[in-house]
């Protein structure tokens, strides 16, 4: 009876087996799942291994004599060495008070300019909704090298006078033009476009009752702003909160061009002589990211309601800020996302004309005879004049080389991220009560969370043990893990709106899976699956950080970038920050252009 039954329950087995993943968003999470964990888990185990194990030729092996095995003494020397407060807890709490001041203040920025753009009648709305997103769309770094430009002079930073003092004679403290202020506000400006698209939309979108009642019970506007409308706005903020310190604790270029020691910088600074403290600062930077997403899980995941529309109001009515006010106001901004969007591309455009990058004493005569071609059009090999044999800018093969590079990249990086992150939220809006489509949705978010140094530390230990690293695979590979969210949360927030009868009906009709997404679900829902792909491509064009680990300086772009840097070459450093720049508003434009997508749409501005 037993040997009887033994074919029955393995065919019982199979048909349970055939009928959950004879589904197909049953069979895509599963292999998702698998993939996206060993994709995720693999660099983070390596990452671990690294801390413990010896490095020929650093100090652990040095101080242990050992030449191979594993040891706890970049651990103990890390925490309690006498370099301790240099190597990590100087640039831990550097890192720490630069993500919190970095929150304060992007909300504080974004989410007053998304007020006056929502809830008032300030001029020129249009135009500045625009113009505020640029910093956010531009590399990170750019605002940083503005602030230099500005700023430095010979007599405090040792450098070549900025505009200021070339212009004005007007000389900034140290404390402004380098070190933890000018960090702050810089990553506050190019993190403030989260605050408004997060808070705008609330802000948009909020029942006109409940700020009319405190109208109508004489409740001063102060107090109606402060007890009604913020508290409205609390789950963006908790989210502009997470976005931003996950993004500030981690960031490289901001503190490495203003001369601030953090977690990110110090890592590089380590080098071989340390790699394996180094890899400690990487995981201690991976742990806050995990921190990060276990806070953004428990604020998100709560019983409270937020409830912001509700249609039983109308449209709720605009501050009146008076015709001078809504003017002046409106001018104010318009000043202030001057020097924070236009201002770049015109001052790296007037950086490679300059025979020496950097020094506007030619602004003092208006002299324009000493302005200069050479950084563009030389088409032969000169030592003089600062070219150390490099070629033009046109001519330079190397430079157009290693934009192609970041193009293949970019391209690559876009189509894996997107296509995995639209199946993700495809498979995990299908099965939204699963406790494995919720893993899914979380490990495939993690690396958002995760700060970029931290990831890309893990994927160059990674990279190194499997011997492929400097290759553009292991970039893919990084680019796509780091990307996925931008896919997995647009596809997923556009699923999550489809009625299920909509597939249903066609499955009625036999129609297979793959004809349903190709003629009923990508076309409805076409503009958010475009903008998952979208999102991955530029952000992996101007990205630095994540790829700075994982090949040569003349690899990609922006790695090539930060060489001509260090050579001094900063004509050339200019140069490719503007090209950078033009390509990336070009394409924004042109995918605005193709799919109506906005970055700034529903807030107000249009």
């Amino acid at each position: 009876m037993q040997q009887a039954a033994q074919p029955g329950t393995l065919r019982t087995a199979w048909n349970r087996f055939a009928a959950v993943f004879g589904k197909p968003h049953n069979a895509i999470l599963l292999v998702l799942g698998l993939v996206l964990t060993v994709s995720t888990i693999a660099p983070m185990v390596s990452i671990a291994l690294d801390t413990i194990s010896i490095h020929p030729g650093s100090v652990d092996s040095h101080y242990t004599g050992l030449m191979e095995g594993y040891t706890l003494y970049n651990w103990q020397d890390l925490f309690t060495g006498r370099l301790a407060r240099i190597n990590l807890w100087n640039p831990l709490l550097n890192s720490l008070l630069l993500a919190v001041g970095s929150c304060v203040g992007a909300i504080l920025y974004g989410g007053t300019f998304a007020y006056l753009v929502a809830r008032t009648n300030m001029a020129h709305k249009k135009y500045l909704s625009a113009i505020f997103i640029f910093p956010y769309i531009m590399p990170q770094w750019t605002l940083a090298v503005v602030w230099q430009h500005l700023f430095s002079s010979n007599l405090v930073t040792g450098t070549s006078d900025g505009l200021l003092a070339a212009l004005f004679n007007i000389t900034m403290p140290l404390w402004w033009c380098k070190g933890m202020f000018p960090s702050i506000v810089v990553l506050s400006i190019h993190y403030a476009p989260f605050a408004y698209i997060l808070i705008g939309g609330i802000f948009r979108n909020m029942d006109a009752n409940l700020e009319e009642a405190a109208l109508i019970l004489n409740t001063p506007k102060w107090k109606t702003f402060f007890r009604i409308t913020l508290p409205m706005v609390r789950p963006a903020i908790l989210s502009t909160i997470l976005l931003v310190f996950s993004s500030a604790v981690g960031s490289y270029p901001v503190p490495h061009y203003m001369n601030l020691v953090t977690l990110s910088t110090q890592y590089v600074t380590m080098g071989e002589r340390r790699i394996g403290q180094a890899s400690i600062l990487g995981v201690i930077m991976m742990v806050i990211g995990v921190i990060i997403m276990l806070l953004n899980q428990r604020t998100t995941s709560g019983r409270k309601s937020y409830t912001t529309v509700t249609g039983k109001s109308g449209q709720s009515s605009l501050v009146n800020l008076g015709q001078a006010g809504r003017r002046i106001i409106a001018w104010v901004c318009i000043l202030l996302t001057l020097f924070t969007g236009i201002l770049p591309i015109l001052l790296f455009a007037v950086e490679t004309f300059l025979p020496n990058p950097g020094d506007y004493s030619f602004l003092m005569t208006w002299d324009l005879s000493h302005l200069t071609l050479k950084w563009w059009n030389t088409a032969e090999n000169i030592t003089e004049s600062g070219l150390y044999g490099q070629l033009g800018i046109l001519y330079n093969r190397e430079i157009w080389g290693a934009f192609k590079g970041s193009v293949i990249v970019a391209v690559c990086c876009a189509l894996l991220a997107g296509t995995i992150g639209t199946l993700v939220g495809y498979g995990v809006s299908k099965n939204r009560r699963s406790k494995w489509a919720s893993y899914v949705n979380s490990i495939a978010f993690l690396p958002y969370l995760m700060p970029s140094l931290a990831v890309g530390v893990a994927f160059f230990v990674f990279g190194s043990s499997m011997g492929i690293y400097n290759t553009y695979l292991l970039l893919i590979l990084a680019g796509t893990v780091k990307y996925i969210p931008f896919a997995s949360r647009s596809a997923l927030n556009s699923m999550m709106q489809l009625s299920g009868e909509i597939e249903e009906a066609a499955i009625i009709q036999n129609v297979p899976w793959w004809k349903r997404m190709a003629r009923i679900i990508i076309p409805i829902q076409k503009t958010s699956i475009i903008s998952g792909y979208l999102l991955p491509f530029m952000t992996a064009i101007r990205e630095l950080t994540l790829f700075m680990l994982l090949c040569s300086q003349t690899k990609i772009i922006t790695t090539m970038l930060d060489y001509f840097d260090e050579m001094g070459l900063y004509a050339f450093s200019s140069g490719i920050n503007l090209i950078l720049i033009v390509f990336i508003l070009l394409m924004n434009a042109l995918v605005n252009r193709l799919t109506g997508a906005s970055l700034d749409k529903g807030i107000g501005g249009n």
